[in-house]
């Protein structure tokens, strides 16, 4: 239940007011729209600034309140990550969910962020530590495990790279039992990351060169039984989405 609804004007105003334990951000609504068992106090981000995407040289700047349709209609925005969007939730969510919202909130099985951590973005954190405010930069794949206490500002990906993703899902409306994002930069370096198990999607692969990305894939998944899917399902669908990716970004 919300008690009390606060709209701050300013960044170091909604930092100060978010420093109090029983305080959440309130970006597009979508988490706080499901039930609560403790009441909470909210801090609305929508007076901030923080809704614009900026290409700036080889890097697509996106502030944390801009919302997943907006990133898909953005000109910039990759078709494969425009693709991910798109499976991460139907219209009516995307058009209230946030970027930063969807990072902090999400599982194995999103799409949106599978992509992100093969883009490596970067992400912009605010704090107030012993009063004072501090910028924190962090890899996605440092953020996603820890999910660490701050206010995420903005979220910068490279788009001076190939990207390619695909998954495979029960049906077209249900979460992927098994997705796969592969970025490669000029330099040859490939990363590959691994959606639909887990706490948060996974990275399979870092290297300076895609050599061995089957591998990586079936490695990566060797223990990944639950509900959805088997490991040796998992392993054989990660092991051929990999190898599509690749091919699709392989010039």
């Amino acid at each position: 239940m919300i008690t009390t609804y606060h709209r701050p004007e300013t960044l170091d105003e909604a930092l100060t007011l978010l420093s109090q334990s029983n305080r959440i951000p309130l970006g597009g609504g979508t988490l706080l729209s499901r039930p609560q068992s403790d009441p909470v106090e909210v801090v609305d981000l929508q007076s901030l600034g923080l809704d614009s995407i900026k290409k700036s040289g080889n890097n697509l700047e996106i502030g944390a309140t801009v919302t997943l349709q907006q990133l898909l209609e953005n000109e910039h925005c990759p078709d494969a990550l425009k693709f991910a969007v798109k499976r991460e939730a139907p219209l009516n969510l995307r058009n209230a969910a946030t970027v930063a919202g969807t990072l902090v909130s999400c599982d194995a099985r999103s799409t949106f962020a599978t992509v992100m951590l093969a883009l490596d973005a970067k992400i912009e954190q605010t704090i107030v530590d012993n009063l004072k405010t501090e910028s924190r930069p962090s890899n996605i794949g440092e953020f996603l495990p820890l999910r660490p206490h701050g206010l995420i500002t903005s979220i910068t990906i490279p788009l001076n790279v190939r990207l390619a993703f695909d998954y495979v899902s029960r049906t077209p409306a249900d979460k992927p039992i098994v997705c796969a994002a592969l970025v490669q930069w000029n330099s040859g370096r490939t990363r590959l990351a691994l959606g639909g198990y887990g706490k948060s999607p996974m990275l399979a692969m870092d290297g300076t060169e895609p050599e061995g990305i089957e591998s990586a894939a079936r490695n990566a998944f060797h223990e990944a039984t639950d509900e959805w899917a088997s490991a040796e399902y998992r392993v054989d669908i990660a092991a051929t989405l990999a190898k599509r990716c690749l091919d699709a970004v392989s010039p």
